[in-house]
């Protein structure tokens, strides 16, 4: 991993996303210090659609609204 001070940082900014984009990881510094790294994207994680549903159904068993509708705790919220 290599590093680059801020300022050259800022100046160089287009050319050093397009190395990040190659996979490569750079460390920015201010005065000496690092104080960001710049890294390619990870992998989008996968959303499990049937479980997130499940788990909201399981959510709902125990949480009710008690006669409230929806539009009174929105307009509540709103005090």
């Amino acid at each position: 991993m290599r590093s680059i001070g801020a300022n050259e940082a800022r100046t160089h900014i287009s050319r050093l996303l397009d190395e990040v984009a190659r996979g490569e990881r750079i460390t920015i510094t201010k005065h000496g210090v690092p104080v960001a790294v710049l890294v390619p994207p990870g992998p989008a994680a996968a959303v499990d659609t049937e479980a997130l549903m499940q788990w909201m159904r399981e959510f709902r068993k125990g949480n009710r609204l008690d006669g409230l509708s929806i539009r009174e705790l929105i307009d509540e919220g709103r005090r």
